[in-house]
């Protein structure tokens, strides 16, 4: 297509058109399938400028700043190394003819460039040059440039169909453009959408919490005056027996007396269970090495069978101020539903460790601990575990999944008030088939008393 002027039959530039009509529809079929700009300004290059028989083509594009050009893809002898352009030149705008075209906007045909003084010389001599802007919008994107060594050897025609491209070239620019804004717009979308979820996720959990704690709170209230005032009762009923032991005649049954004591004394131990949970038991805390305790703890054949236990105690294990009497009690309490869920027989396993916790540990404690030191006591069995839905109140005053008669549902409520009256939590972890594990964490002594 592109010769000297005055050159060629009029057969021959008809079909030469027809050759530039097919590559130019070829050229607007393939642009729909063209995914990056930089594979778009190589495609310009080498399967259309190439295929229309113009002897070179350079292809710049300009930068953010709309101040340079930079070359980005070539043809012929100035692209011999593929796709890759080493040493790319640099235009500034308004400089030599493609900087011209760049900050005027303007196409310019210019048919012997050795008279034009705005003409940088290149590596190969020439004498015609053609250079047209390729625009988006309202800002120039590049240039398409293409040199000749003949004099006056671009025209019209020449100039309609580089116009013609660059044209196609910028709309698909700025389609692509929009399909990465769109893109990005529906990335933040995604990472919006995840956000809010996360926080709607979160302050569920925060209300979840919080609606725990005012329950527990509300009802630790109402256990702690049924439970001062019930004791009261049950001190004059206990101390009346007693008398009514001495007074009585030798013949009342004995047993029938027995019995009003007994369920006194189970009385009794219901409301320091109830007492201990609402957090109103007065404690007696002494300093104390737990390695020391659940050793001897496990040695009293009353407290756990000897070839039930596993002990696994850490190694300098900082010491806690505790209630031994009330702490023996835990134990007693976790012991027993440990037995309960193995009715076929198992193991329940004693391990101590030093714990440092923070804010950003994922520990699912029963409340809030703030940071330090701990020394974490676990106790764990390998029995018939806890479902989900009932891990969710095991520590609710009297829920039980026991029969009726056989669990008054207030162990693992006096475990939850003991620990946090204690300065400490409990974390619980169960699956259901293998087994249960209760974490009960005691600040050291040092920390307890920062605490206090």
């Amino acid at each position: 297509m592109v010769k000297p002027v005055h050159q060629g039959s009029d057969l021959q530039n008809k079909m030469d058109e027809a050759a530039t009509l097919r590559t130019l529809n070829a050229f607007a079929v393939d642009l729909m399938s063209i995914p990056t700009v930089e594979d778009l300004f190589w495609y310009v290059a080498q399967n259309v400028v190439g295929r229309l028989n113009f002897l070179d083509c350079v292809i710049y594009q300009a930068n953010d700043a709309q101040t340079e050009l930079v070359q980005v893809a070539a043809l012929g002898e100035k692209n011999p190394f593929g796709r890759s352009i080493l040493n790319p030149l640099r235009i500034p705008f308004g400089k030599g003819i493609t900087g011209q075209v760049a900050e005027s906007r303007e196409a310019i045909v210019s048919n012997d460039i050795l008279l034009d003084e705005n003409y940088i010389a290149d590596t190969k001599a020439a004498r015609s040059e053609i250079c047209v802007p390729i625009v988006c919008g309202n800002r120039i994107a590049g240039v398409i440039d293409s040199e000749h060594p003949a004099h006056n050897a671009f025209g019209d025609a020449e100039l309609e169909v580089l116009i013609t491209i660059a044209a196609l070239t910028g709309a698909k620019m700025m389609q692509l453009a929009e399909a990465d804004r769109s893109k990005r717009r529906y990335h933040d979308l995604v990472e919006a959408h995840a956000q809010l979820s996360q926080e709607a996720t979160n302050r569920r959990a925060l209300e979840a919490e919080l609606f725990t704690a005012r329950k527990l709170e509300a009802v630790g209230r109402l256990t702690g005056r049924f439970a001062h005032e019930f004791n009261n009762l049950l001190t004059v009923i206990s101390g009346n027996l007693e008398f009514l032991e001495e007074d009585i005649p030798n013949g009342i049954p004995a047993e029938t007396l027995a019995a009003a004591q007994l369920a006194a004394r189970r009385g009794s131990e219901v409301i320091q269970s109830m007492l201990t949970f609402s957090q109103r038991t007065r404690l007696s805390p002494e300093v104390a090495e737990l390695n020391d305790f659940v050793k001897a703890f496990c040695a009293e054949p009353k407290n756990v069978a000897a070839e039930l236990v596993q002990l696994a105690l850490g190694r300098d294990i900082a010491q806690v101020n505790v209630d031994l009497d009330i702490l023996r009690n835990v134990l007693s309490s976790l012991i027993g539903n440990a037995r309960d869920a193995m009715p076929d027989g198992g193991i329940i396993h004693f391990e101590t460790a030093n714990i440092t916790h923070s804010l950003r540990d994922a520990r699912q404690l029963s409340s809030t601990l703030a940071p330090g030191h701990y020394v974490r006591l676990s106790v764990s069995d390998n029995g018939e575990g806890i479902g989900q839905d009932s891990l969710q109140q095991i520590f609710d005053p009297f829920f039980t999944t026991k029969p009726v008669g056989e669990g008054t549902g207030l162990g693992l409520s006096m475990v939850l008030g003991f620990m946090q009256q204690s300065g400490g939590a409990v974390e619980v972890r169960s699956d259901v088939g293998k087994g249960s594990t209760f974490h009960l964490y005691f600040p050291t002594a040092p920390d307890l008393e920062r605490l206090c």
